[in-house]
């Protein structure tokens, strides 16, 4: 992507020790990593890195301990699930800065890589404290920052190191970067963007934001009840803002404004019971029931919207259109998302999604691998779908 150095840019390396940031944030079971996902995404740019004589120093945080040491919250715990999957030993060192640290890389060889202990034992990690963020850059020569995932936060392993060591995007966020510029940064119109969940209230800045950047929004989830109570649709027993109804009536009229269609479900499916497999109906929106809730987005509707998708050249997803953890309530979201991935297969569009939510949702409809590009970033990604900048990527611009 033009404007960040990636590895291509890094020059020799050989003897060079870099810092890495990763993301190691993993769950864990029974003193295991249960899911070694991110360390998987951190590959590439390890591996490069090691094959071509660089000492390896990888960088993280895991967990919550604000500031002091814990060891139920150290990287040592996750050292086996980074080996088993680099096919090679890796060594812990027991500190990130001072002397802990520089002690332990002295012993390393060109090739070696190696753990550094949680960043965030230190206070100043989370304050971006410049005297923290120069004992980091201490410890190596170049930094490489492969962790899109904590680049919505200025800390010290995220920022102030950029601004102290030749900074380069990892291959990891070299892919993320490049997947965001083409979904909304220059993407191909029409766009459209899916947009789902249960509260308005928490996506309100992303709304705004997208509103002025597609052709079409696709609103689903508990948050379309809310837009539709704003166009006068009694919703029942249905999760709905009433509070923010002025808010959706701005967005209708943002959107008007900056020629974007938001397109809301017409049939719904409902029940009485918001549990596995109840007794539903499929019903239009101007017929839910006093006592019935809106759990789903119904067929007539998923049907009009894989339409719109057949006419739209990119895509941008955030969030379930219906209740999809609970049977039957995933059939819309299973559905459309099944749609954007044959319509991706056969090259007509660039599909982009990210949020926890949205990557089980995506998984459960045996699609994720056929998106363009599926982020696992879930904080950063909704801050970029809100247009807000991000500090650990603006420090590696060129």
């Amino acid at each position: 992507m033009t404007g960040f150095r990636t590895l291509d840019d890094i020059g020799d390396v050989t003897g060079k020790k870099v810092l890495v940031r990763v993301d190691l944030n993993v769950p864990m079971f029974d003193g295991s990593v249960a899911d070694d996902t991110r360390i998987r995404a951190a590959m590439p740019t390890i591996r490069e890195l090691s094959d071509k004589g660089a000492i390896v120093l990888l960088l993280a945080h895991f967990g919550r301990p604000k500031g002091a040491k814990n060891p139920t919250q150290s990287l040592s715990l996750v050292i086996d699930g980074v080996a088993d999957v680099l096919g090679h030993s890796v060594m812990f060192i027991p500190d990130c800065i001072d002397e802990g640290a520089k002690a332990g890389v002295a012993v390393l060889a060109p090739g070696d890589v190696a753990v550094l202990e949680n960043t965030r034992f230190h206070p100043g990690e989370e304050k971006n404290d410049p005297a923290f963020a120069d004992a980091l850059a201490e410890v190596g020569d170049l930094y490489v920052n492969d962790a899109f995932s904590a680049a919505h936060r200025a800390h010290g392993s995220t920022e102030g190191i950029a601004r102290r060591l030749p900074a380069f995007a990892g291959r990891a966020m070299e892919a993320e970067l490049k997947a965001l510029d083409a979904a909304l940064g220059n993407p191909a119109h029409p766009v459209a963007a899916v947009v789902g969940g249960a509260k308005v209230s928490s996506k309100i800045d992303v709304l705004r934001n997208l509103v002025g950047k597609v052709d079409h929004l696709i609103i689903g989830g508990g948050m379309a009840n809310t837009f539709l109570a704003a166009r006068g649709v009694d919703v029942g027993k249905s999760l709905c803002e009433h509070d923010l109804v002025d808010t959706a009536n701005a967005i209708f009229d943002s959107a008007d404004a900056a020629g974007c269609t938001i397109h809301l479900p017409y049939d719904v499916v409902v029940a009485k019971q918001f549990q596995p497999n109840p007794p539903t109906r499929t019903v239009n929106v101007h017929e839910v029931a006093a006592d019935e809730m809106i759990l789903d987005v119904g067929p007539a509707a998923v049907e009009a919207l894989a339409d719109v998708l057949k006419n739209c050249r990119t895509l941008v997803w955030n969030g379930p259109l219906g209740a999809f953890e609970t049977p039957p309530f995933d059939a819309a979201t299973v559905a459309l998302a099944r749609t954007a991935a044959a319509l991706t297969a056969e090259g007509s569009l660039v599909s982009v999604a990210g949020g926890g939510d949205t990557v089980a949702a995506l998984n459960h409809a045996g699609v994720a691998r056929d998106f363009t590009f599926v982020s696992t970033a879930g904080g950063a990604f909704l801050e970029w779908m809100e247009g807000k900048p991000l500090p650990g990527v603006d420090a590696l611009k060129a």
